[in-house]
């Protein structure tokens, strides 16, 4: 994983940070999150984005409660949590 800088775009759903084009679903959103110009999974509430990130913090060398911690001071921050 590389490493990430503040001038990095992150997904603006789930906080990936988006480091090639691949990356993109469009200028805001990741491929995981949106795609063909739509979120892939429109109804999802916050706490459930949370839940299916956590999973991937053990891959980051993080705990579990690290990981739910930091998403939940990170994640309702972003554009799509804002707007709901």
């Amino acid at each position: 994983m590389g490493e990430v800088n503040s001038n990095m775009p992150i997904c603006q759903s789930c906080g990936m940070p988006m480091m090639k084009p691949e990356d993109f679903g469009n200028e805001e959103y990741c491929c995981h999150c949106f795609k063909d110009g739509k979120f892939t999974l429109p109804d999802i509430t916050l706490e459930q984005m949370i839940e299916r990130l956590i999973p991937f913090a053990s891959q980051m060398g993080m705990t579990e409660d690290e990981a739910r911690n930091m998403a939940h001071e990170n994640l309702p921050k972003l554009k799509r949590w804002k707007l709901s």
